[in-house]
Formats: C-alpha cells, sequence, structure tokens
C-alpha cells in the first residue's frame, strides 16, 4: 500500500516557546524533525491524523475528548514540496509532491514523551529558535520560527494551568 501524499506538521510546544524534537530511526543520524505523517485513508481529516500521529510518535494523548484536545491549534497553513527522492518509493508511481497541513501542540512543560523506537531514536526540547536551526527540512524551520506569532494564547494558558496542576495537585 502507498503513502497518501497529504501529511501533518505538528510542531509541539510548551507555554515558554521550547519545541519538542524527535530524531527519526529511517534517516541520517542526525535528523531531527517535528511530529509528521501521512494521512492513512483519503477522507481521514487533518485534525484526526495530526491527533493520531502525535498519539503514535509521542504517546502525547490530543485526541478528542482529552485534556489536551482542546491545545491541538490548526494554523492554517500548508506546504507543498517536493518528496526526498530517497522517500518516492513509498508513494504511487509518478507522485512526486506532497501537500503538508501545520498545526502546533501546546503541552506543560514537563511533559513526558515515548517515542515509537521504529520511528525515532531520540527526542529533546530546545527553545524554538534553536529547534529551528536542528530541523531537517526548511518548512519546519519555518514553523518552528512563525511559532511566536502562532503559538495559541489560549492553548499556552491552559498548558500552564496543567502543567501546574499536575506538578502541584491540590490537597
Amino acid at each position: 500500500m502507498f503513502k497518501i501524499p497529504k501529511s501533518v506538521l505538528v510542531v509541539i510546544y510548551t507555554p515558554e516557546l521550547d519545541v519538542l524534537l524527535i530524531r527519526r530511526a529511517d534517516a541520517e543520524a542526525d535528523y531531527w524533525q517535528s511530529v509528521t505523517g501521512s494521512k492513512d485513508y483519503a477522507r481521514e481529516t487533518f485534525r484526526h491524523t495530526a491527533q493520531r500521529e502525535v498519539w503514535e510518535e509521542t504517546g502525547i494523548d490530543c485526541r478528542t475528548g482529552t485534556l489536551l484536545a482542546s491545545c491541538l491549534t490548526d494554523w492554517y497553513l500548508e506546504n507543498v514540496y517536493d518528496i526526498y527522492p530517497a522517500w518516492l518509493s513509498r508513494y504511487a508511481p509518478g507522485v512526486t509532491r506532497n501537500t503538508e497541513h501545520v498545526f502546533g501542540l501546546c503541552v506543560p512543560r514537563d511533559m513526558p514523551v515515548r517515542l515509537s523506537p521504529r520511528e525515532h531514536t531520540h527526542a529533546q526540547w530546545l527553545p524554538y529558535l534553536a529547534a529551528a536551526d536542528m530541523v531537517g527540512s526548511y518548512s519546519n524551520a519555518e514553523a518552528c520560527l512563525m511559532l511566536p506569532r502562532l503559538a495559541s494564547a489560549q492553548a499556552r494558558e491552559f498548558a500552564s494551568k496543567l502543567g501546574a496542576s499536575l506538578t502541584h495537585p491540590r490537597s
């Protein structure tokens, strides 16, 4: 089965604008990125794809009905780019371009991350400017650089309060 050339990029960040980067297991040793992934089926919404990919790749649950669901923000940005030659075989013959839809997810500062070892080998939190310098794709770098402008104030406030309640529960 071939991949669908419609994907998501999810920039996971803290209220302090630190960005989670994960290192790909199937790429060069230092290929760092935000959460990415393709639609599983043509009618899957980009939002559902983002929720699924975040869960699968990091163990962070922002699916509908969870506390973090409201912190997943559609940035209403799309990037169309040529698929890396090394990954063209994953797509149907003749498919050379992908459309990527961008989301942001604000999480508490001490959010634990559980990687899927077949997809990613390491995770790190970096200030957004350092994250932009480290990622392997221009669209991911651009999304990191736009973080101060696009980060949802409401999501940042909620994630801060959620983080405080998790680390200092009421008696």
